[in-house]
């Protein structure tokens, strides 16, 4: 084997690890809110884009990636792109922590689930892509779990739907803005910083804030809410490089499979309509990832397009 080969193959390996990482930290992500669940959503929201700002902004000095981000904020179109990016991320992390700390984790798995399917409808109807018809018959699985779900006589599983259209919107609006996965989110948090410290220099000063107010270890928690929205991106960046797309596709539908567990784990109520609309979204995740493999095999292999 050829030094350039087994070069290859080490690069991919690790890759493969890297994205293996950020998928578990991001499927575990409910054990983290539950533990800051005295914690009200919006200040657990505040300290994660606050001391996000200083984590990354650490690391952006230590990967030299300045010159990055300040061409982006002198960019006005990029800059305005990433404002939008920064609202749409806010509303799907502030669902999430209200949705980990209502016991709804069973519904924020299915609005991961159901995103790379979002992404396919998004393709559709925006970017005239056309639909082969397992991706449409995945699509269409997907409708009618979600639909029994919604009809059951439970609540609608509005979080799924806020999480996965979010989270969709703003996939779309990151590939279409040409940065990387770390100064990009530095950029969205120096957006949020201003807003986010704000509240918490009132919640402190009105003797509010948990942060505190609470417990040493609730003030530790606190405080890693910055590397914990990091390093998971960190690592996807890097495997996103190193990786094919089938692969990177295969490995986000660990996340949401992890995040049911952890819903099982605190012994969220699993419902026959839970079952019926799992199982057919547990169907059109079969079928649309077998998709990927065969239409994988037809065209060279090739790297997802982000960057660090």
């Amino acid at each position: 084997m050829s030094k350039q080969s087994t070069d290859a193959t080490a690069e991919a390996r690790s890759g493969v690890i890297a994205g293996l990482i950020a998928y578990t930290l991001w499927g575990v992500f409910p054990v983290y809110f539950k533990l800051v669940e005295s914690v009200s959503p919006l200040e657990v929201l505040a300290h994660r884009i606050v001391w996000a700002v200083f984590f990354g902004g650490l690391i952006i000095l230590l990967r030299r990636q300045w010159t990055e981000v300040w061409r982006a904020l002198t960019h006005r179109q990029m800059l305005q792109w990433l404002i939008l990016a920064a609202i749409l991320i806010t509303v799907n992390w502030l669902t999430y922590i209200w949705a980990i700390q209502n016991d709804r984790i069973f519904e924020t798995s299915l609005g991961y689930y159901i995103n790379p399917l979002m992404y396919v409808v998004v393709g559709v109807v925006f970017f005239s892509d056309r639909l082969r018809r397992p991706q449409l018959l995945a699509v269409i699985l997907a409708a009618i779990g979600v639909t029994v779900l919604a009809t059951s006589g439970d609540n609608v599983p509005y979080v799924a739907l806020v999480l996965g259209t979010t989270f969709t919107a703003y996939g779309v609006i990151r590939k279409k803005v040409v940065i990387g996965a770390m100064p990009g989110l530095f950029i969205e948090t120096i957006v949020l910083f201003p807003f986010a410290l704000t509240w918490l220099l009132w919640l402190i000063n009105s003797d509010a804030s948990m942060f505190v107010a609470g417990d040493s270890r609730i003030s530790v928690l606190l405080l890693l809410a910055g590397p914990i929205t990091v390093i998971p991106l960190m690592c996807f960046a890097i495997a996103a490089r190193r990786v094919t797309l089938t692969t990177i596709g295969f490995m986000q539908f660990l996340a949401p499979t992890l995040q049911f567990c952890t819903g099982l784990y605190y012994g969220e109520a699993l419902t026959t309509a839970h079952l019926i609309c799992f199982g057919f979204i547990w169907l059109a995740v079969f079928i649309f990832s077998a998709d990927a493999i065969r239409s994988s095999k037809k065209k060279p292999p090739q790297a997802a397009p982000a960057e660090a």
